[in-house]
């Protein structure tokens, strides 16, 4: 036990924070669900089951009190392996959709995952509310800061659970290192600094279109973005990197990390944005968003600065992701690996140095999984009806995205953009035409009221 302990340890390290519970097998559910009353039953269907929205409903699955009857998917092939995987794992078949809305009309599912590409959230999750479903929502929560908008707007005015995907929020040396930066012994912090250098990012090769593979309902993968004929490129992980569907690393990592900077100073928009990069390490390769990029916004009493490079470990402090509080006594660091503090020398004049200005403070880390801590936070929930236990709940979403859109729509004009929070726009003709994402295939924007 003692080596598959270091092997464990080694590879959650490895895999660059994406969380303990990617290593949990789906097999390993059998030898720790126990028997349930019906009536204590939290029945869940999963909308998008070929990614991190598995790993959300397994993490799910580790209460005995939620079972999953549904599991809905444009592929079927990703069903069929899904299907296989939860039967390893004891779990009986669920009953399949293709269509999430039919899945939605299913009277024995009391609450969804959505883990479809950002493109589909918006619809996704306000079909639910309306459908009377709880939820639990990958992040980011929209692609576009209109739908941002219009979903905290549905499930403000609805009495359903839903939970953000933002699962450092129910981690616990995150929270600790926030409870740090509110003590004030930072000082006046000045920046705080967040970025992603992902060196596993290699090039999108380019590739012919063709026909989407048999079993995969490509229309509905569609949805409202753009007609575009089947590329595999723009299909399943990679979709990330096209601007029909996503934002690129500023809506994939951002949305967390930026999240933890908002948190930390307290703080929500921004008054001004600008933002600089482009295609530098990769040019000629398939992708769309910017494998370098550099935001800076500006809020009341300190700056945000964002950055990401693709292809490169060598982030700040010598970690490939984190936030960097920057205060006038010293600097946190924090990233999925822990946190630490380090001091600013005291030095009254160029000839003297008094040493620290406060305590360095070595890495502090908790053998904890964020995960599984968001998904039991968000059952309590569920279970008590109480939207102010929820850790990351619409607002938390909205925030996050808001500000990583208002970075890719400044990196797209090139212009210092200045926000009218009144008005919701930034008075900028161009950029406020990337407010909105246009609805294509007969696909409509949700309706309010």
């Amino acid at each position: 036990m003692g080596t598959r302990r270091q092997f464990v340890k080694r590879s959650t390290l490895g895999m660059a924070g994406l969380g303990t519970s990617f290593l949990f097998p789906a097999e390993m559910l059998a030898t720790i669900r126990r028997t349930i009353s019906p009536n204590d039953k939290i029945q869940v269907g999963l909308i998008g089951c070929k990614g991190m929205g598995f790993t959300d409903l397994l993490s799910l699955l580790k209460n005995s009190e939620v079972e999953v009857v549904a599991l809905c998917d444009v592929d079927e092939n990703v069903l069929a392996q899904r299907t296989a995987d939860l039967e390893k794992g004891g779990i009986k078949k669920p009953k399949w959709y293709t269509d999430y809305r039919k899945m939605l009309e299913d009277k024995d599912v009391d609450m969804v995952i959505i883990g479809t590409p950002d493109h589909w959230h918006c619809l996704q999750l306000t079909d639910a509310i309306d459908a009377g479903k709880d939820a639990y929502c990958e992040k980011p929560i929209a692609n576009s800061v209109a739908e941002c908008e219009a979903m905290l707007a549905k499930v403000d005015a609805s009495d359903r659970m839903v939970q953000i995907g933002q699962w450092q929020r129910s981690q616990p040396h995150f929270v600790d290192a926030i409870n740090y930066v509110h003590s004030g012994k930072l000082g006046q912090i000045r920046l705080a600094k967040t970025w992603a250098y992902q060196g596993w990012m290699k090039p999108v090769p380019v590739q012919p279109n063709g026909t989407a593979p048999k079993g995969v309902d490509y229309q509905m993968w569609l949805g409202p973005a753009l007609d575009r004929p089947f590329n595999e490129n723009r299909f399943h992980f990679n979709f990330r990197w096209f601007w029909d569907y996503a934002g690129g690393l500023m809506t994939d990592w951002g949305v967390h990390l930026i999240d933890y900077a908002l948190y930390g100073m307290k703080a929500s928009l921004p008054k001004s944005v600008m933002a600089m990069g482009g295609k530098f390490a990769y040019p000629d390769d398939a992708s769309e968003t910017p494998d370098t990029l550099q935001t800076v916004y500006e809020f009341d009493g300190f700056s945000l600065l964002w950055e990401h490079a693709t292809g490169i470990d060598g982030g700040n402090y010598g970690r490939n992701h984190g936030i960097a509080f920057i205060g006038n006594n010293g600097t946190l660091v924090l990233d999925r690996g822990g946190w630490e503090v380090i001091p600013e020398r005291n030095r009254p004049d160029w000839s003297q140095d008094l040493g620290p200005k406060i305590e360095a403070v070595p890495l502090q880390q908790v053998d904890a999984n964020g995960l599984d801590l968001h998904t039991i936070n968000f059952l309590d929930a569920v279970k008590k009806r109480d939207k102010t236990l929820l850790n990351a709940p619409i607002k938390i979403g909205y925030d996050a995205a808001m500000v990583s859109h208002m970075g890719n729509i400044a990196y797209k004009t090139g212009d210092r953009l200045f926000w009218d929070a009144e008005k919701g726009k930034f008075n900028h003709a161009e950029a406020d035409v990337l407010l909105t994402k246009e609805y294509h295939n007969g696909w409509e924007f949700p309706k309010m009221g």
